[in-house]
């Protein structure tokens, strides 16, 4: 969570080399962690937006890691995560949203597995990677599965009916994206990525949490919850149009 930030290079050919932006004006990078329910609400918008904005084929999302066990050297707490469902789901409850339902002990203790597999699937092409992003997702918030688990994951990218899930498994299996992780996460140290999520167009045009801001009340994260201070759902088509305009 952070307040918006936004900074544009004027000239993209001219700017300094910057690892957290697109590699071609036809990508959004979207840094987020796949248990954090604000990343959850803007992946979900961003695709809505896209499909509305008549997007889809000419824009696609390049999801990259922002993993909240590392920053933190801890398990995202449950209670944290449960407290802001309710908060965060109402913005838009179509994305799919429930309290954990499985028992305690199959609750998701890392997202490191799927992250990998989201960098892996991007081997199969842009489409694949963001359908197994938004399936991962839907199948942690909305279906209480264990995320964690190589089964699961590779279960959930079968479902997709995009991914193929031998070539993924290939992938997974031989280790060869887990340092796109790692390296994700050491660019988005020091504060050059503000939160999970947070938006870049090509252009270095940058919005942390599209059109959300929230602050904490009764305690830290796992102790109090979430105030919505600020919504404005138009924040995502603004981004997406301005993708779209460096065509």
């Amino acid at each position: 969570m952070s307040d918006h930030r936004t900074t544009v290079a004027v000239d993209p050919h001219a700017r300094p080399f910057d690892p957290r932006l697109p590699r071609s004006p036809d990508t959004v990078v979207v840094y987020s962690d796949l248990n954090c329910s604000f990343a959850h609400l803007a992946v979900h918008r961003l695709h809505q937006a896209r499909t509305r904005l008549g997007l889809d084929g000419a824009l696609f999302f390049d999801h990259r890691c922002f993993p909240l066990e590392l920053f933190d050297l801890a398990v995202n707490e449950r209670p944290g995560v449960d407290s802001e469902v309710s908060v965060v789901g109402a913005l838009a409850p179509e994305a799919g949203w429930r309290l954990w339902q499985g028992p305690d002990w199959t609750y998701p203790v890392s997202t490191l597995p799927a992250l990998e597999a989201v960098q892996a699937a991007k081997e199969q092409g842009w489409p694949a990677s963001e359908t197994l992003d938004r399936a991962l997702r839907r199948a942690f918030w909305a279906e209480d599965r264990c995320i964690t688990l190589r089964h699961v994951i590779l279960d959930v990218a079968a479902g997709t009916g995009a991914v193929d899930a031998d070539r993924l498994a290939a992938a997974l299996d031989s280790g060869r994206h887990r340092q796109a992780v790692i390296d994700q996460w050491r660019t988005a140290r020091e504060d050059r990525v503000i939160c999970s999520p947070h938006v870049f167009l090509y252009d270095g045009t940058n919005l942390a949490n599209p059109g959300v801001t929230a602050h904490w009340v009764n305690g830290r994260f796992g102790v109090g919850f979430p105030v919505i201070d600020h919504d404005d759902p138009s924040a995502v088509d603004t981004l997406l149009k301005q993708a779209a305009a460096l065509l």
